[in-house]
């Protein structure tokens, strides 16, 4: 009995794989090899900064909180202190975005906890 391979199944997956490899440099683009790892790699690489990214934004959000909390004479850590004992419930996120674009509603949040 011939030995039985399925070209139609592996044919698809590669071609699966290499449709991720759209973009690429060089041979990491065209040569199935290369791609394979590349494309492993950069899913790995995704996977990781997809936690990363939560990470950078969250001090890219307490940078402008301290520096819109040094506008009004206090500290990043004093203010955030305060906003608790105030009972105030915003996330850095939102007291981010006032800080950087809303800077009367952000003076008021200050003025609110002093």
């Amino acid at each position: 009995m011939p030995r039985s391979v399925n070209h139609v199944a592996s044919r698809a997956k590669r071609k699966r794989f290499m449709k991720l490899a759209k973009g690429f440099f060089g041979r990491k683009k065209n040569v199935w090899t290369v791609a394979k790892n590349a494309i492993e790699k950069g899913l790995v690489y995704a996977y990781r900064d997809r936690k990363q990214k939560k990470r950078e934004f969250r001090s890219i959000w307490i940078a402008r909180i301290n520096a819109g909390a040094r506008n009004h004479g206090m500290s990043y850590s004093e203010m955030m202190g305060k906003l608790k004992k105030a009972g105030v419930d915003l996330n850095r996120k939102v007291l981010a975005d006032l800080a950087m674009n809303h800077p009367s509603a952000f003076e008021a949040i200050v003025n609110k906890i002093k």
